[in-house]
């Protein structure tokens, strides 16, 4: 990736992460740690991998780009408005009432392939789509953004246990590993460790990188598969609520509302970093 390439990611990534701000301003409410967790990792996909395009959202040969990890969903609504999916006034209306964006991920919305909210359900939808795909000898890819909390549930095992054994490499999941989950620490509640190799076991190939670094993301996601004849798995460590200092690395910013105090701290923190 050259040097305006990466800039541009990085603008883009500081973009969403504002905007995702005010959104939780806004509608009083949000899981706003998980969407500034996965700002960098969304703008090198829709930047440089994603074979998708806003001015044909519905076209055959896209690649599908599915969100697990519902509650974080703003971060990619802000990431469609800013790559023109639709217009940027939308954003306003997150979580209002009569407004055009949920709390959750939508399927309504241009751009966005599946509805999640209930952790577990992204997997086995994307593992079906990587099955279509193949039996009807397509060739395009399959993501699938994952959280530890969704890494929790059996059905994402399902899923990952399925894929492996066919060998689906169309399927690539996303781990946004921050190591943080509604309740605390992840460690805590069911310790994922040492989650590369159970995936492995299970058939999968495994790269790990850094989930802030734009060069680390554009490499894990770059020349996939990994394997050919296994899904990918791309591991990615990342910090809750990154760019905002009273908010990484804190559960407590999970979900909740954000005062016009604390916005205009938090807003000035992303500037700085851009």
């Amino acid at each position: 990736m050259n040097k305006e390439e990466i800039i541009c990611c990085k603008e883009l990534a500081n973009n969403v992460r504002k905007d995702c701000l005010r959104m939780v301003n806004r509608g009083k409410s949000g899981h706003i740690g998980s969407m500034l967790s996965i700002a960098d990792i969304l703008s090198v996909l829709y930047t440089k991998i994603l074979n998708v395009s806003a001015g044909e959202p519905r076209k055959e040969d896209r690649d599908r780009f599915i969100v697990s990890k519902g509650h974080g969903g703003a971060a990619v609504f802000a990431t469609l408005a800013e790559k023109g999916y639709f217009p940027l006034e939308w954003l306003k209306t997150y979580y209002l009432d009569n407004g055009k964006l949920s709390g959750h991920i939508s399927h309504h919305i241009p751009g966005v392939e599946f509805s999640t909210g209930s952790l577990g359900h992204g997997m086995p939808v994307a593992c079906g789509m990587a099955m279509a795909a193949k039996q009807a000898e397509n060739t395009h890819r399959i993501f699938c953004l994952v959280s530890d909390g969704d890494c929790n549930a059996g059905s994402t095992w399902e899923a990952i246990m399925l894929a492996g054994q066919h060998g689906w490499d169309n399927l690539v999941m996303i781990v946004d590993y921050n190591r943080l989950q509604a309740l605390g620490k992840s460690e805590d509640v069911i310790n994922l460790e040492p989650l590369d190799k159970k995936l492995e076991l299970f058939g999968w190939a495994v790269r790990k990188g850094d989930g802030h670094s734009i060069d680390d993301i554009e490499q894990c996601l770059s020349n996939l598969p990994e394997t050919q004849g296994k899904p990918t798995a791309i591991i990615f460590r990342t910090i809750k609520g990154k760019g905002v200092s009273f908010m990484e690395n804190d559960f407590n910013w999970h979900y909740g509302g954000l005062t016009d105090e604390l916005l205009e701290k938090a807003l000035k923190e992303v500037e700085v970093s851009s």
